[in-house]
């Protein structure tokens, strides 16, 4: 059965054409379609026409070209065609170029702080895993300050690689995460995301899937943790995925001889799965707190209406990136002496030796003997003091400094740019 419309029927009206004067391809006579009368016999679909304004029972679609009663025309006609570039009032329509702007800066936005999230803060990374997992410290690094200084001398003896060393490892381990949840959810009934509908239910398979998720990419974190700390005076050039044949060994038991004091991967699930679901519970809880406020913040101050054009577009993409920004911030503050457990754990037996964090050359051996989770929180509580599991911390306040100011910078050209252009 064939729709009882014609084919450039769009829920408005009749768009005319070389039909306006041939009908239907020639087959039929001409026909004007200029009245609500005629229009009346072919709108017979139902209300939820794709394009149309969703008629409701006993009205009449407008006639072509002239705006609905009750609806005031807000902008220019839609014309039935669009302009050439050439040719008699051939031109861009209004508002275009504005409109591309703010989508090549809303992209550029997201681009400078995925940059600034993996590439910028990734020396901060590196030397705080080796404040972590050195047990031989005596100088913590709780400042920035200090961290400045060893990473400078680090730079200054083995050169600019020791500070971004086993930077394309961690997207391996991103990668891993994220196709390893897709497929997880693509063959099991565990729901990717949680809907504003939720239940108990829901949220606790949601967890599930995030620890399963955890689990598969348990391996590859420990060889990516590894590159990341592994002193550059003594480290082979190891191709980009040497990550993935590191991780498979450890699942395996093969590749690089461990020593005894190795521990099994099932005695790292749960330290692993439980930072990994606390760090997501937390950033997600501060997320949608930080976003709420900014969203109530912004409708208040549009109520006001104080707010420019310019503010309004800024407040489209900067609220979710500051979200974003504090939920990172506060879960890795929160779960920092977790961290340096886990980070601990996954190192012991692996035979890595690390820079010396102390003076800023020679290397150190990791010689741990940590029995588990529980024995290594005692260890560290007992000899080196509760400070002892925020090893490396000043790194953490550099890192997220950096982070902040990129988006600050990003900002005052988003908002010269929009300014411009307005």
């Amino acid at each position: 059965m064939h729709p009882r419309r014609p084919d450039g029927f769009d829920g408005l009206g009749y768009r005319s054409g070389a039909r306006d004067e041939q009908g239907f391809g020639g087959a039929f006579p001409a026909r004007s379609f200029s009245s609500a009368s005629d229009l009346s016999h072919w709108v017979t679909t139902p209300p939820d026409i794709p394009g149309s304004r969703n008629l409701h029972w006993g009205e009449k679609s407008p006639p072509y070209g002239v705006p609905p009663p009750s609806t005031p025309l807000e902008g220019p006609a839609e014309e039935p065609f669009p302009r050439g570039g050439g040719g008699g009032g051939g031109g861009s329509v209004p508002g275009q170029s504005s409109e591309q702007l703010n989508r090549f800066a809303g992209f550029g936005i997201g681009l400078a702080s995925l940059f600034t999230e993996n590439v910028l803060a990734h020396p901060c990374i590196v030397l705080r895993r080796q404040c972590q997992v050195n047990y031989h410290a005596r100088l913590y690094h709780l400042t920035p300050f200090t961290v400045i200084n060893i990473m400078y001398s680090f730079n200054k003896t083995q050169g600019p690689r020791a500070l971004w060393k086993g930077m394309g490892s961690t997207f391996i381990v991103q990668g891993v995460t994220l196709g390893a949840e897709g497929i997880i959810s693509e063959f099991t009934p565990l729901p990717r995301e949680i809907s504003h509908k939720w239940n108990p239910k829901q949220i606790g398979e949601h967890l599930l899937l995030k620890s399963l998720t955890y689990i598969v990419a348990m391996p590859f974190y420990s060889a990516s943790l590894i590159e990341t700390v592994q002193s550059e005076i003594i480290r082979d050039n190891t191709g980009i995925l040497e990550c993935i044949k590191e991780g498979i060994g450890r699942v395996i038991g093969l590749g690089v001889p461990h020593s005894k004091r190795l521990l099994p991967l099932l005695s790292l699930i749960f330290p692993t799965v439980l930072h990994g679901v606390l760090h997501y519970i937390i950033s997600s809880v501060i997320q949608k707190i930080v976003l709420l406020i900014l969203k109530r913040k912004t409708y208040n101050s549009h109520l006001a209406e104080s707010t420019s054009p310019v503010q309004s577009m800024l407040d489209a993409y900067f609220p979710e990136l500051i979200a974003n920004f504090a939920a990172s911030l506060c879960s890795d503050v929160i779960l920092y002496p977790l961290e340096t457990v886990l980070h601990r754990l996954h190192i012991q037996g692996t035979r890595t030796i690390i820079d010396n964090t102390d003076l800023g050359y020679e290397v150190l051996p990791i010689n741990t003997q940590y029995e588990g989770m529980r024995d290594c929180i005692n260890t560290i509580r007992q000899e080196e003091g509760m400070l002892g599991f925020y090893k490396g911390f000043g790194a953490v306040v550099i890192q997220y400094t950096l982070h902040a100011a990129v988006l600050q910078i990003t900002k005052i050209i988003y908002s010269t740019l929009l300014q411009n252009s307005v």
